[in-house]
């Protein structure tokens, strides 16, 4: 496992410190959940879930939603960068916050992907209880094509989702949290743009060593806003 950076722990140092000191809030001690958006997406995506999450006693304060990215020019974004920092500082909050000093992380589509990088680069999967990568492209997008080949923009890249990209292959067989799930679906026109949805056979949504797999016949969105309940219902 990674080790926490000194900086990222000079900052957890000092969020703990004033977490501990804030009086109890809730009756009921939850984890507090990150909700990571796609690629030029935006918090608002999460609308369903924050929903959801709210009616089962969290409060806004629990439920954290990044921005990150340039939002009008998708082949712009990658996993390395500008792109990082909204995430991770997310991230961090949310420990702090946490009444249980741990949280949920759910990701969407490069969302999914963003977040497992911030959790393995900084030494976090010991404070992720459950991890859910929706409609994420763990093993790569064969519209990227595999590298070094048909990389001409960054989301593609070396930092990208080209399959077995030294970003991706990196990744590969890390743990991002307790409990670790991914929704598919085998309609899903980001992920099966080509008309094929598996990279080496499995499916490229698929999280290696994940504790379970949901299948839905979701288009690539409709798997983040129509599958709310059972988002809550992983993490619970």
């Amino acid at each position: 496992m990674r080790t926490v950076t000194p900086k990222l722990l000079a900052s957890m140092s000092v969020i703990l410190a004033v977490a501990l000191f804030a009086p109890a809030a809730h009756a009921v001690c939850r984890d507090a959940v990150v909700l990571v958006h796609g690629n030029t997406s935006s918090p608002a995506s999460w609308d369903n879930t924050r929903n959801e999450l709210l009616a089962r006693g969290l409060s806004d304060a629990e439920i954290l939603r990044p921005a990150w990215g340039n939002g009008s020019c998708a082949a712009c974004n990658d996993h390395n960068g500008s792109e990082e920092t909204p995430v991770l500082d997310a991230l961090v909050e949310a420990i702090a916050v946490s009444c249980t000093g741990r949280i949920d992380v759910i990701g969407h589509s490069m969302g999914a992907t963003l977040a497992a990088k911030q959790i393995m680069d900084h030494g976090l999967a010991e404070y992720v209880d459950t991890f859910v990568g929706i409609a994420g492209a763990f093993r790569g997008l064969r519209s990227c094509g595999t590298y070094p080949y048909n990389v001409a923009n960054s989301t593609c890249g070396y930092w990208g989702l080209s399959i077995s990209s030294p970003f991706l292959d990196a990744l590969y067989g890390e743990r991002f949290g307790s409990r670790v799930y991914s929704i598919k679906s085998w309609y899903d026109q980001v992920i099966c743009a080509t008309g094929y949805c598996t990279v080496g056979w499995i499916h490229s949504s698929s999280i290696w060593d994940e504790d379970a797999s949901h299948t839905y016949t979701y288009g690539h969105f409709g798997l983040q806003t129509h599958t709310a309940t059972l988002q809550a219902n992983l993490i619970e």
